[in-house]
């Protein structure tokens, strides 16, 4: 899996020029006997795990682009992505012809970690790749991976998918991010099912799957509502698409440490492996599975019964 990663994250990446992260996709891809692959209109990478005759159940989305400088028509350099402009005027930049990135390691380990200039999101690309993967050792199962654009600047590669009406009808679509870790999250704890984001809940029952695939599976998570930022889950959600999420508890998000200095991004080699686990029980459920909220409902029912000598007519 760390081979995957390190060779996604040594491409250079910005909105709108995720050619070389784009490439290296789509050349892992090639490599899978069971995936086949496409670009939409917009350069937007779908592909296609099928195995067998079950239906596609679950697309798993993760975007190619990070933070960066990038060259307007004017020849102007201007930074694309939410971070603070005090932060933008950094000097120590790496140039890539009509776009930069800070200067900073494409890839390393420390201490069990993986720290890199762009975790967010090539390890969720990363994660998909792994899961088809680890789907083609023993398994017949049929998903998809959505590799999308210019995420950075408002989804916008996401929004064209949407628009394109190409997925198949009947998906749950995962979103799959790297997150500042909110509330009760912690870096090392386990994958993050995302309840929710800066503006939107994201569908109940859906969640309750990733909850109780975690549960069969023995795989630790945390439920957390991430409300630091949005994701594509939100901007799918609203072109109707049944949206879930979930996300790896990130060090120095977009590059900015608690000092306020510049350094890589970086997560848990553990919760990484956690969430392609994660993906791999999700695809390969079979029927509905245990319910949460079921075993919820019966656990309140049965505390409510418990009082029954107090109940007055």
């Amino acid at each position: 899996m760390l081979a995957v990663v390190a060779a996604l994250a040594k491409q250079p990446t910005a909105p709108f020029h995720e050619e070389a992260v784009r490439a290296e996709i789509e050349a892992q891809l090639r490599e899978i006997p069971h995936v086949k692959f496409e670009r939409d209109a917009f350069g937007n990478v779908i592909a296609r795990y099928a195995r067998g005759r079950r239906r596609p159940q679950w697309a798993f989305a993760a975007h190619m682009d990070h933070p960066g400088w990038v060259r307007a028509r004017n020849g102007e350099m201007k930074f694309l992505g939410s971070v603070a402009e005090k932060f933008c005027r950094n000097p120590k930049t790496e140039s890539f012809g009509n776009f930069a990135m800070w200067d900073l390691t494409p890839f390393e380990i420390r201490a069990r970690q993986i720290h890199s200039r762009a975790c967010d999101d090539l390890l969720g690309c990363a994660e998909i790749i792994c899961l088809f993967r680890e789907l083609e050792c023993d398994a017949n199962a049929h998903c998809l991976g959505l590799f999308t654009r210019a995420e950075e600047v408002g989804f916008v590669g996401a929004i064209k998918l949407a628009h394109a009406n190409i997925l198949p009808s009947g998906l749950t679509i995962l979103s799959l991010e790297t997150s500042t870790p909110r509330g009760t999250a912690e870096i090392g704890k386990g994958p993050i099912v995302r309840v929710g984001d800066r503006v939107s809940t994201f569908d109940g029952p859906a969640t309750g799957r990733l909850l109780g695939a975690a549960e069969e599976e023995k795989i630790p998570v945390q439920r957390c509502l991430l409300d630091g930022g949005t994701c594509e889950a939100t901007a799918y959600q609203l072109y109707g698409y049944t949206c879930a999420a979930a996300s790896l508890a990130l060090g120095n998000y977009h590059n900015i440490t608690p000092a306020g200095t510049i350094a890589e991004e970086f997560v848990a080699i553990d919760d990484f492996v956690g969430m392609v686990r994660l993906c791999r029980a999700l695809v390969l459920r079979k029927g509905p599975g245990s319910d949460p909220q079921k075993a919820l409902r019966q656990k309140l029912e049965k505390n409510a019964a418990s009082y029954r000598a107090f109940y007055r007519t």
